[in-house]
């Protein structure tokens, strides 16, 4: 991860590399599926119109045009907020709203689905930001209505898949938006919104800095103001919360309402999940579609690199006249973890390779009965490749160890067979119908340092 990449924000990874994400996809999809998630994909694009539903984020959003035939505008031409113009997607929940709404006559509900896909931004690029990058997410989504249960369900499955991940600690950081916008209710500021979205800023931008907002652009007093920071500041392990909110003397029903639900992810999580979870009532999120559960994920020591994984409960993003589609959701941002993880060599790929046999070749005659050899060790599962060229064996083990690959499997004139282990020399008489290297060579592995 010393590398420089040619085109800011746009990572690309050596083969190294590639296969510690790909253990990263493959662990999240495994974990998902065991949960009962159906994979799906959704297109790239969507209509400028359907991405804004969200919130006015515009200045995120990569627009759609064609180069090169008469028929196309000019892109410095194109209105960015014509609905109808075409853009990539900048997350998959928008896109998977649309998906449900669409599809909703072929889907059983409560539908559950999981979707590992690019996303892009148009973000200043740093440490953790990037203009194209994975998520990986899982959703439930019911019609007409959505038990609570699910956001329970969800957080418990998120923490399940990071805990196999390669990666420090990490704690998902839950808040209620009914808790927090019952509470700025019940102590009189009507804006709601705009109390979250401000409050959402607190780690950036500091308390006082906060409440500065509070009072200039939303006209709250100084005692409104302290209130509200003064429920930004509880964070707790247990539910022990309840009664912190409690002791600040604020009633409202929706507050009890989002009380009680916080509570419920929190004890199950306590039981289940214990260590991983807290109650954080700053947590926000400044998206006006959540309307309950809200999550932040963070690995413990490296808190400056942002949210790992992000989402909550969402009841009107999706609907199709008067039916509703309410949904729970989390989405991991896989290319900023795996940044991560390459950076601070959290974990290694045993080799840079899937290959763990080279055939070599005695003259270029034996190409074809290497090929044979090669045929029987794949067909036991065992990824091999055959020598190119029929040079000096020694030449032929260092291509296999510039490769990467651990075994040379040789066979003279007189049809014997044998297979070398480059890394100790050992090299051993072998039948490629039966031979099988050890269970820790047969594939790659990705170890924690």
């Amino acid at each position: 991860m010393a590398r420089t990449a040619s085109l800011s924000g746009f990572p690309e990874w050596l083969p190294q590399e590639r296969l510690v994400e790909l253990h990263v996809l493959d662990t999240l999809r495994k974990t998902f599926e065991l949960h009962g998630f159906s994979s799906i994909e959704t297109r790239a694009v969507e209509t400028v119109g359907q991405l804004l539903r969200k919130g006015e984020i515009d200045k995120e959003v990569y627009g759609l045009s064609r180069l090169q035939d008469d028929e196309a505008p000019d892109a410095s031409t194109l209105d960015k907020h014509d609905p109808h113009a075409l853009a990539l997607h900048f997350d998959l929940t928008v896109p998977f709203a649309r998906y449900v709404v669409e599809n909703a006559g072929y889907l059983a509900f409560p539908f559950r689905r999981y979707q590992i896909q690019k996303v892009w931004r148009g973000e200043r690029p740093q440490e953790g930001r990037a203009r194209e990058f994975t998520q990986a997410d899982i959703d439930v989504v019911g019609d007409g209505e959505l038990p609570f249960r699910y956001d329970v369900e969800i957080a418990l499955v998120i923490a399940e898949a990071l805990s196999a991940l390669p990666i420090p600690d990490f704690r998902l950081r839950i808040n209620n938006r009914k808790l927090a916008e019952g509470f700025y209710r019940g102590i009189g500021l009507t804006d709601t919104a705009g109390v979250l979205r401000s409050i959402d800023k607190l780690e950036k931008i500091g308390a006082a800095k906060v409440a500065e907002l509070l009072k200039s652009e939303l006209g709250a007093s100084d005692e409104q103001a302290a209130l509200a920071l003064q429920l930004a500041g509880i964070r707790t392990e247990d539910t022990s919360f309840v009664a912190q909110v409690r002791a600040l003397g604020v009633n409202d029903e929706l507050l009890e309402e989002g009380l009680s639900e916080l509570e419920q992810v929190i004890e199950a999580a306590v039981q289940r999940a214990p260590g991983k979870v807290i109650a954080d009532l700053s947590i926000a999120r400044g998206l006006d579609y959540y309307t309950g559960t809200v999550v932040e994920t963070v690995l413990v020591g490296h808190e400056q690199l942002g949210s790992i994984c992000s989402g909550g409960r969402y009841d009107a993003l999706a609907s199709k006249g008067n039916r509703k589609f309410p949904g729970v959701g989390l989405s991991i941002g896989v290319t900023r973890l795996v940044s991560r993880i390459l950076s601070q060599e959290f974990a290694t790929a045993s080799r840079s390779v899937p290959t763990a046999v080279l055939v070599a070749l005695n003259n270029d005659d034996s190409w074809s009965a290497a090929q044979d050899v090669a045929a029987q060790l794949r067909g036991r599962g065992i990824a091999t490749e055959v020598a190119a060229k029929a040079e000096k064996f020694g030449k032929q083990i260092k291509f296999a160890d510039r490769r990467g690959i651990p075994f040379v499997w040789f066979t003279d004139d007189d049809g014997k067979h044998q297979v070398k282990d480059i890394r100790s020399g050992e090299q051993v008489d072998a039948d490629p119908a039966s031979w099988t290297p050890s269970a820790e060579d047969l594939h790659v592995r990705v170890t924690t340092a």
